[in-house]
């Protein structure tokens, strides 16, 4: 037995299946299913159910796969144990970043990371929230870089910026010359939103809720962009994030208003695991951001051209 025993392990009890856990392991699905073949003569227990054509574990599956999560958490503290003993910010880091956040963020503060901190290798993977937590939880992920929800406060949380949300409309609409809207004027109006699964959604649903507003149902999008997409085929009108806006009021068949009373936004925050032996990286990786982003996100709004 071998710790990438363990990792393929678990990696078929998130995935439920033996293609994805392979890919996920970057290895042949033929390589995984043998060593988990392995793993059972070694073991001398069954780990799976070869009756049915879903992954289905047994009993004794279920516990060896809670006990390989154990040991892959405390063999990540012992390579970041180990990592301290050289530079600080040296070495590779892997981090999470939600989909709603990752193609927005990275553009402001990776060149800004890669000038300050040359010797760190990063390595970067695009999840839904409860995906990365889950990878950050086993240590597949050292931090990650999402919008604070419920399920973080298990994690030590940083708050890097707030986000406001912006009302985007297609330039035909009775309010696209507006600068700003109150969340009140919005009762009685749908919204488009991204499917479930986005925290986002769940945010601007409250928000919406909170105004009187509701979505409509007619669609769900699987990103920002296609969101985007919609409103300016005139398709409907949706919330969309500050770093997902362009820093002009129209673009696109696209006008962007400021929402007030309330302002609805949500707190961008880099979380790590409690206990972390690497916490001054990351704490400083996430001072970094903080100060970057602060810059820009007080810089005004141009006027379209």
């Amino acid at each position: 037995m071998n710790i990438r025993d363990l990792e393929y392990l678990v990696a078929l009890a998130e995935h439920r299946h033996f293609r994805r856990a392979a890919d996920s392991c970057h290895v042949s699905q033929p390589t995984l299913s043998g060593q988990i073949r392995k793993l059972e003569d070694e073991l001398g227990v069954m780990l799976l159910e070869r009756t049915s054509r879903k992954v289905l574990f047994t009993q004794a599956g279920l516990l060896l796969v809670d006990q390989a999560r154990t040991v892959l958490r405390e063999v990540k503290v012992l390579k970041e144990m180990a990592s301290q003993q050289g530079e600080t910010m040296a070495g590779p880091l892997h981090i999470g970043l939600i989909p709603t956040v990752g193609p927005y963020l990275l553009p402001h503060i990776i060149p800004m990371l890669h000038e300050t901190f040359p010797k760190l290798e990063m390595y970067l993977h695009e999840a839904q929230t409860q995906q990365l937590l889950a990878q950050l939880d086993s240590g597949k992920l050292d931090c990650a870089i999402l919008a604070l929800v419920k399920e973080t406060q298990a994690f030590i949380e940083v708050p890097l910026f707030d986000e406001p949300m912006q009302l985007a409309v297609y330039n035909g609409h009775p309010w696209a010359d507006r600068e700003q809207v109150a969340m009140a004027e919005l009762s009685g109006e749908k919204l488009l939103m991204l499917e479930d699964g986005h925290c986002l959604r769940d945010q601007a649903l409250g928000f919406c809720f909170q105004a009187g507003a509701d979505e409509d149902t007619h669609f769900r999008a699987t990103s920002l962009e296609t969101l985007r997409n919609m409103v300016a085929a005139g398709s409907g009108i949706t919330l969309l994030p500050s770093l997902a806006v362009p820093n002009v009021r129209k673009r696109d068949g696209v006008s962007y208003l400021k929402c007030f009373k309330p302002e609805p936004k949500r707190t961008i925050a880099l979380v790590y695991r409690p206990g972390s032996p690497l916490r001054g990286r990351y704490e400083q990786l996430a001072e970094s951001i903080k100060e970057h982003m602060q810059n820009y996100m007080d810089a005004p709004l141009k006027e379209a051209v």
